[in-house]
Formats: structure tokens, sequence, C-alpha cells
């Protein structure tokens, strides 16, 4: 009788097995990040855009219409970032619950259309966080405990994050907080920590500058005096460093904005991926 009790115990005890974990997907690999955090080995997790990839013109594979249909819950980040996930999932004839995890974030204008770059502010990645969490528990009330002791320890080192990062901005002279990067990717990070971006190529990667703005680019540099202009990990680097040659102002390294790198690149998480940044940000702008 005790070893059957033991034997049960150790049943409840183990995780579930791959087949009996939840199948989530995810858009891209910013939100994979989060719902790994959040999910860790109770879920099986596939993302659609993966690793130095471009999610506003990513094209899907046949396979992604399987991934979806396969899925319980997909989770994607709204404000019109992923145009071709609607398609998808209807072509899928997917019957996942679809999550967006920007949900309760107060968007950003880009002209008249939102900024979906809403995670380039902590403060928001803790909201995609729980509402990922949130999410997750509502698809497995059984393992609600877990993910939300997942995600109370992931929104600690976000926290944590937030509050570095307003110590390195209070170190840079006011009148150098402003920065050309490849495209408009930075509006929140920018509203919630106060360095000035100033983008070539609008919100989307797919625009192409003219001559007269590139011009016009080069003209504001000099005029306001702006120090530096970066790089994006998912962009062609031959504008910026052209308006860089032009301008005079220095090439600060490579910003990562839409996309996370692989294993081995500069920033495989979302953590590093912004700890990356503000060092390449502080280190061109503080002298």
């Amino acid at each position: 009788m005790r070893l059957i009790l033991l034997c049960a115990l150790l049943l409840i005890a183990a995780p579930l097995h791959a087949a009996e974990r939840l199948n989530v997907v995810a858009s891209f690999s910013i939100l994979g990040d989060f719902v790994r955090n959040v999910g860790g080995d109770r879920i099986n997790l596939t993302t659609l855009v993966g690793a130095d990839s471009d999610v506003h013109v990513y094209t899907p594979a046949p396979a992604d219409a399987k991934r979806v249909a396969d899925a319980r819950l997909v989770i994607v980040n709204g404000l019109g970032l992923e145009g071709w996930l609607p398609r998808l999932v209807q072509s899928s004839g997917s019957k996942a619950t679809v999550v967006v995890a920007s949900a309760g974030i107060a968007p950003l204008k880009l002209g008249s259309a939102a900024d979906p770059h809403a995670w380039q502010s902590v403060p928001n990645a803790r909201i995609y966080v729980t509402d990922i969490a949130n999410a997750l528990a509502a698809a497995v009330p059984a393992e609600a405990d877990f993910f939300r002791t997942q995600a109370k320890a992931y929104l600690e080192k976000l926290e944590t994050l937030d509050r570095d990062i307003r110590d390195a901005v209070a170190k840079i002279p006011p009148d150098r907080r402003k920065v050309i990067s490849t495209h408009d990717a930075f509006g929140y990070f920018s509203a919630e920590y106060g360095i000035r971006f100033i983008a070539p190529l609008g919100v989307s990667t797919e625009t192409e500058p003219s001559a007269r703005d590139i011009a016009a680019i080069i003209s504001q540099i000099k005029a306001q005096k702006i120090p530096a202009v970066f790089l994006e990990n998912i962009s062609d680097d031959r504008l910026i460093r052209r308006i860089a040659a032009e301008s005079g102002a220095k090439v600060g390294g490579t910003l990562i904005s839409d996309g996370l790198t692989g294993e081995k690149g500069l920033a495989p998480t979302y953590i590093d991926m912004v700890r990356h940044n503000i060092k390449a940000l502080t280190s061109a702008l503080d002298h």
C-alpha cells in the first residue's frame, strides 16, 4: 500500500511528458523568449519567426500552418505587427486561442497607425509577461501556480533591468541623448527612457528613403549635432554607413530591435538584447 502511494505521489510531482504539454506558438523570437521564461518545461513552444529574422516582412512557410493547427495557444504581439498571421491562422483551420500579448499597453502612434514595437519599454515587457502567464494559466489550470511562479521570478529580473537602464541614461548628458537608427523601432524606448531616436526608414523595414530624405537626415544630424548613428541586426547597413560617412556622426554599433540573435550572437534573450542596446548607446553618447 505504501509503495502504491509513493508511486502515485511521484506521478503527481513529475513534469508533464512532451506529448501532454501545452502546444504554444509564438509569432516571433522576442515573444518566444517571454513565453519560454514563463512556460518552462510545461509547454512545447514553437516560434514562427526565428533569430535574426524580420517579423514585419515574414512569409509563412507551409510547415507553419501545421504548427498553428497543432497549437492550443497562438501568442502574438498585435498592434498590427504580424499582418501575415490572421491569414495563416485561418488557412490552418486552427482552433487555437489567439493571445494578444500587448493587451493593456497604451499604444504610441506612428503616423495614423499604432507603433507595434511596445517591447522596447521594459515596463511594457512586464505587461507582456503578465498577459502570457495569465493565458498559460487559463489554458492549463493545473499548472497555474507553476506559470505564475515562473512569471514572478522573470518579472523581478525585468524590474532590475529597468532600474539599470534608468541609471545608465542618467549618466548621459541631456544634450547628447539623441541618435539616428535604421528604422523607427525605438519609440517606446525613447518615451520611457528619454533618448531621442531619429529614424530614416519609418515604421516599415520595407520602405526605402529617397535621395532627398537622406540629404535631409544628414542636414539634421549636422544642425542638431547628433553624436551617433546606429545599425540594426535585421537591416541592411549600407544606408546608415553612408549617412555616417557624409554627416561625420559616429557609427555607434548595432542595436537589436525586432528580433533576437542566435545562441552565439549578441542577444539570444530579451534581457541580453536590452543590456546590449543600452551599453551600445551609453558607449556612444556619454563622451
